[in-house]
């Protein structure tokens, strides 16, 4: 049968998600111990859950098949219908996770208006409900690390305490949607659990830039964990011989974090590339992580002809919209494609 030239993709700059195992985490899949995770007999899903809850500061974790559970499910624990949630405008689960707050958590989002999707401690007191009974009630802040819509950046450390302060001082509880935490960690020096001390419930996603098939860790309190058993069974996210797929988490926990800073390395020689071809603006500019969103306006060019003009050369970089793009480096992309992407798209455009 003949293959679509739209299917074939060499050079995939997509997202981080297109990451393939490699033969390493393979190997660990196949001589992972197993047991029935549901019963919590699981010894490498046990060993993922510790390794991660140790990572992050926390005092236990829990396994589960997608970070949007993740975060549905902290939602759920924190939240009861009617409730508010503060996030900022471009926020993951306000644009990408199909209206889940409101479908399971019954719970509004009201989106701040965040420089780069961060927002601050000033905005938060700003949209903190009054005590009238006409209102919904605020109950939790949510915070991403980092921000995907936000192009890539990075939650200062001192911006996250000060957020943290402003939610204690309103009994607030924070949330922080970490698909993209261990980047933020690499690329700033900050470590993982130093962001995570200042938010109540954490997770970790292992399918973007640490390159597993499938899953993703969230922490918190031991009674934070408990309750999110009890809607990981209810949402059907319950789990049996786990520990073929926790096995990838682990070894990439051990293997595939510090490659990171080659990543981040990559996308700015990503982003200065597309600097370079005239009517092309990266934003935020300089490249702070391991995502390039730019807009191709200036060109006269549509985003998504171009994607699929790219595509048509193999080449996948996603359009967000009429006018902006989104290119993200990750360890099945080398140096040498990304230079080849650019050299194509520049032919496009010229």
């Amino acid at each position: 049968m003949e293959v679509d030239m739209m299917d074939r993709i060499s050079i995939n700059l997509y997202s981080d998600t297109q990451t393939r195992p490699s033969s390493g985490m393979l190997q660990a899949m196949t001589e992972a111990e197993v047991g029935d995770d549901q019963h919590r007999r699981d010894p490498s899903v046990n060993q993922l859950c510790r390794k991660t809850a140790d990572l992050l500061g926390k005092q236990d974790a829990v396994f589960l098949p997608s970070g949007t559970m993740c975060n549905q499910i902290a939602l759920l624990v924190h939240c009861s219908p009617g409730d508010e949630i503060i996030a900022d405008k471009t926020a993951h689960i306000l644009n990408s996770e199909s209206g889940g707050p409101a479908a399971l958590a019954g719970a509004l989002i009201r989106p701040l208006e965040g420089e780069n999707g961060i927002f601050n401690a000033t905005q938060v007191h700003e949209s903190v409900r009054g005590s009238s009974l006409h209102e919904p009630r605020s109950r939790l802040v949510v915070v991403e690390q980092t921000s995907n819509r936000g192009g890539g950046s990075i939650w200062p450390l001192d911006r996250l305490k000060e957020v943290r302060e402003a939610t204690r001082e309103h009994g607030l509880m924070l949330h922080m949607d970490g698909a993209r935490l261990m980047n933020a960690s690499v690329a700033s020096g900050v470590a993982a659990s130093d962001y995570a001390g200042n938010v109540d419930s954490v997770w970790l996603d292992l399918t973007k830039g640490l390159g597993c098939p499938v899953g993703a860790v969230l922490a918190g309190t031991e009674d934070f964990i408990g309750e999110a058993w009890r809607w990981k069974h209810r949402l059907g996210g319950a789990l049996r011989q786990a520990g073929v797929i926790a096995a990838a988490g682990i070894w990439a926990l051990e293997n595939n974090v510090n490659r990171l800073a080659e990543d981040h390395e990559n996308a700015k020689i990503l982003g200065r590339r597309i600097s370079d071809i005239p009517g092309m603006k990266v934003e935020p500019f300089p490249v702070q992580s391991n995502l390039v969103f730019f807009d191709v306006s200036a060109t006269g060019r549509d985003a998504r002809e171009l994607s699929k003009e790219l595509r048509k050369q193999e080449i996948w970089i996603g359009a967000v919209s009429q006018n902006i793009m989104r290119a993200v480096t990750h360890l099945d992309v080398s140096l040498l494609q990304i230079h080849q992407a650019m050299d194509a798209l520049k032919a496009l455009v010229r």
